[in-house]
């Protein structure tokens, strides 16, 4: 292998595991392979992780950092996540992962992550967590002040309007309190079976936002009949208020991505823990 593949130092993606997603997941459904219809073409998403790790085992970086859903750690799911510890280790790589929360990095989100981070065998020098396995030891512990919606509120400013339909019937009876708008909808059919619109949540004011999700529908404001407006999703995003999306919507990309601030302050541990303290 040339010399100048191992002078990457971090390679770093978010390979899609759609069959573990949180977001109208079944858990009859995981450990299923799922399709997915990008412009013209099916593929098939949960082999991408795989491919990914392929990639690391040829670019040999120094460091690999892999996001993804929380929905890894639960059920069935577990036996996926062994598979993908064993490709790093056959990739040639030492590897942990840690359940991580947006929120405590300063992210004005409450978004739990799965971080894969690994470290190519010939450099680590650290110690392992468990003398029985190769779990080299790194502390990715994150406390900072939560970020409010009202630090982000842009009150009046509304450029994705929402339909007055239904919707907007149900927002009418919200209380505090009310995480999404199914609380809602029991009020409206005054029957307590009647339980829908789970994925249509409330951001209140006073609050850190719940996970934005690729659907556009996942979040009104409980202050003001509307979703979240361009700014004010940058905001929980992380991403910057000059971000060019082309010509996707906003909120798919922001929805779709791991918050930029997330990434680099896991990036930053990583290497200042496990290559700057062993040089």
């Amino acid at each position: 292998m040339p010399d100048e593949l191992f002078n990457l130092d971090i390679l770093d993606g978010s390979p899609p595991c759609s069959s573990f997603s949180m977001a109208g997941s079944r858990e009859d459904d995981w450990g299923k392979e799922k399709k997915f219809r990008e412009g013209q073409a099916d593929q098939i998403l949960d082999t991408l992780f795989f491919d990914f790790i392929d990639l690391a085992k040829r670019l040999q970086p120094k460091i690999v950092i892999a996001e993804n859903v929380k929905g890894l750690l639960l059920g069935e799911a577990k036996g996926y996540v062994n598979r993908i510890l064993l490709a790093f280790d056959k990739a040639g790589y030492y590897v942990r992962y840690d359940l991580l929360d947006a929120s405590k990095m300063g992210v004005p989100q409450r978004r739990e992550r799965v971080f894969f981070s690994a470290i190519r065998k010939d450099l680590y020098r650290g110690e392992f967590d468990d003398m029985f396995q190769s779990d080299p030891r790194l502390k990715l512990e994150f406390d900072e002040r939560k970020v409010l919606f009202s630090e982000i509120f842009q009150p009046g400013i509304d450029d994705r309007p929402a339909s007055k339909g239904r919707m907007f019937e149900y927002w009418k009876l919200r209380q505090p309190g009310d995480e999404s708008f199914a609380d809602c909808v029991v009020r409206f059919e005054d029957d307590e079976s009647v339980r829908r619109c789970f994925g249509n949540k409330f951001v209140h004011i006073d609050e850190t936002p719940c996970t934005m999700t690729s659907n556009s529908d996942c979040m009104y404001l409980s202050d003001e009949y509307r979703k979240p407006n361009k700014s004010e999703s940058c905001s929980i995003g992380s991403f910057p208020q000059d971000y060019d999306f082309g010509k996707e919507q906003y909120s798919y990309i922001i929805g779709m991505s791991v918050p930029p601030l997330m990434t680099a302050r896991v990036a930053n541990e990583v290497w200042s823990q496990w290559i700057e303290n062993t040089k």
